[in-house]
């Protein structure tokens, strides 16, 4: 049984940092995308990084911001949020794609339960 338990999401200031962590169970060696949906949003891509940490990927609304990353050794997928932006408050889910690295939702087989994050202005 697959299982993916995110934290880290608070409330922050615009301009201020929160790193999040995605800790899995029942899998290794999968890709893994964060995602993120916003008040009366629909869900959408945010980063998304391989199995062996060689190759991230990024929505272009958080490039240059956000950072994924992960430690295989503690089965852990992190994303440094820097330079917070109202516009990235959401609640943020871990997710493992179906099959290769994708950025639409539909592509994502596991789900975390989701961890808010509020920016104020």
């Amino acid at each position: 049984q697959v299982q993916l338990v995110e934290s880290g999401g608070g409330l922050v200031q615009a301009g201020g940092s929160l790193r999040l962590s995605c800790v899995v169970s029942g899998r290794t060696l999968y890709n893994m995308g964060w995602l993120r949906q916003a008040p009366g949003k629909e869900r959408a891509f945010v980063a998304a990084i391989n199995w062996s940490g060689g190759s991230t990927y990024y929505a272009d609304s958080v490039k240059g911001r956000f950072t994924i990353s992960r430690d295989n050794a503690k089965n852990t997928v992190y994303l440094q949020m820097d330079s917070l932006k109202p516009e990235d408050t959401a609640v943020y889910y871990c997710a493992i794609p179906s099959s290769v690295i994708g950025r639409r939702v539909e592509e994502y087989d596991y789900w975390g339960q989701g961890t808010q994050v509020t920016v104020s202005s």
